[in-house]
């Protein structure tokens, strides 16, 4: 059977792709294991670094239907859709933001409804589908209420991937990603992005401008246990999902203040010094608006993984990124 990822050049696509590499089968419709013939990298740029027979580099428009179409073959048996726009970008071009998370989802989810063969659908949402007053601790049940374009985006798409399952066109899992951190490499356009900055930076030696208040609450994982889960969410059997297709992902409750007294019992108070305090309004409400804690009980029941401490993860960050070469 084949994979296709979309975004499959960015961080979370190429380290998937090793995974499922390594793992060699996935559940296919059915439910039973099956042995992964390729796996379709698709991107605006090519994947680099992949040697393995299996991967398959497309370069395309994610937006352009009929490149969607073609390449989404009845070959291709699960889809991970995680190419998008992310939160600051999606406010500042409004038209950008609606074309690559709003209308490549929909070609996406026509091209496999029109391939006929129902295969397994993940969707890589936001904890940015929540907004405005929130209850302390969210809850599976609560509404969702987007505060800017990027979360409203997402929101749509996870209605129309639960929509499209119950149509039986897919088999969809949409799942909330927390705000993952560390990640590697260069700082992008996200509003979150300085949750990863404020300790990348800072342990190469680099300074760092956090944009919020110490006191900003956030909802947190690591880039290990954000690959886990989606991994995890493919293989769920989707009846167990019920009306909903859209699952709140576990997280870490943090605030930013106590990310930085981590990476101080981490690394030492003179890496923490590299850190530059400078408010964005623009980013603080944004980041205000979507919510530091949840309570996971459904993808408890379903077995989605946690961080156990901020600690760990900015050890695991040092482990995988700073001490070992870069996949």
């Amino acid at each position: 059977m084949d994979i296709l990822i979309t975004g499959g050049a960015g961080f979370l696509g190429a380290r998937l792709a090793q995974q499922l590499l390594a793992r060699g089968t996935v559940s296919d419709a059915s439910g039973q294991q099956q042995p992964i013939d390729h796996i379709i990298l698709f991107d605006r740029v090519a994947a680099v670094g992949f040697t393995d027979p299996r991967i398959v580099i497309k370069i395309g428009d994610v937006t352009d239907e009929a490149t969607i179409q073609a390449v989404v073959t009845p070959a291709v048996q699960s889809i991970f859709h995680l190419a998008a726009v992310v939160s600051g970008e999606a406010e500042s071009d409004f038209d950008l933001g609606m074309r690559i998370n709003l209308d490549a989802t929909r070609y996406l989810l026509e091209a496999a409804r029109k391939a006929g063969h129902c295969p397994r659908f993940v969707f890589s949402s936001s904890v940015a589908v929540f907004g405005g007053e929130l209850p302390q601790q969210v809850l599976d049940t609560n509404a969702v209420t987007p505060q800017g374009s990027y979360g409203i985006q997402k929101a749509i798409g996870e209605m129309l991937v639960t929509d499209y399952s119950r149509k039986g066109f897919i088999d969809g899992r949409a799942v909330r990603v927390p705000t993952v951190s560390v990640r590697p490499g260069l700082p992008n356009k996200a509003a979150s992005g300085f949750a990863s900055g404020i300790i990348r930076e800072p342990l190469q030696g680099i300074p760092a401008v956090c944009p919020v208040a110490p006191a900003t609450r956030m909802w947190l994982c690591s880039p290990r246990t954000a690959l886990f889960n989606l991994m995890h969410a493919h293989e769920i059997d989707g009846t167990r999902l019920g009306a909903s297709r859209a699952i709140n992902l576990p997280g870490l409750a943090t605030s930013v203040e106590e990310m930085v007294a981590a990476l101080a019992r981490v690394a030492g108070d003179e890496v923490v010094q590299r850190i530059q305090w400078q408010e964005d309004p623009a980013v603080s409400r944004l980041i205000k608006s979507w919510p530091g804690d949840f309570l996971t009980a459904r993808a408890d029941a379903l077995g989605f993984r946690h961080d156990a401490s901020f600690d760990d993860i900015i050890r695991a960050h040092i482990a995988d990124e700073l001490t070992a070469p870069a996949v």
